[in-house]
C-alpha cells in the first residue's frame, strides 16, 4: 500500500508541474472545437512596432468562446488591457486565444511576429 501512496503523490506531482509550467497535462486540456475564430488586425505580422502599441483583434464567439487570452512569447499576460508598454526590442510573438468564462482555451488562435525597435 505504501508504493501505491508514492505513485499516487508522484503523478501528483507531475500533473503540478505541468500546470505550473502551461503544458497541457491531460487530454481534456486540449482547446475547445466551438465555432469562435480570432484575426489579429493591428499590428501586422512582420510589422515594426515601438517599445509601447495597441493590440487590436476581432474575436468572433462560437459556442463556448466568452473572451480572449493574449500570450507574448508563450507567457500569458493576466489583466491584458489592450496596450504593451515598455516591451523589450527585439522580435516577439503575440498570440491571442479564445477562452471560455472558466477561461478553459478554445481552438480560435492567431499567432504574429512583431520587431520592438
Amino acid at each position: 500500500m505504501h508504493v501505491l501512496g508514492r505513485i499516487g503523490f508522484m503523478g501528483l506531482g507531475i500533473a503540478l508541474a505541468g500546470c505550473l509550467s502551461g503544458a497541457p497535462v491531460f487530454a481534456m486540456d486540449k482547446p475547445i472545437e466551438d465555432g469562435s475564430k480570432i484575426m489579429i488586425t493591428s499590428p501586422k505580422n512582420g510589422d515594426k512596432v515601438s517599445d509601447s502599441f495597441e493590440l487590436k483583434y476581432e474575436l468572433t464567439k462560437g459556442s463556448q468562446a466568452a473572451h480572449a487570452h493574449v500570450y507574448v512569447d508563450n507567457e500569458y499576460q493576466k489583466g491584458f488591457q489592450g496596450m504593451f508598454k515598455g516591451l523589450s526590442r527585439g522580435t516577439h510573438q503575440i498570440t491571442v486565444t479564445g477562452a471560455t468564462k472558466d477561461h478553459a482555451l478554445v481552438a480560435a488562435s492567431q499567432t504574429i511576429t512583431i520587431e520592438v525597435q
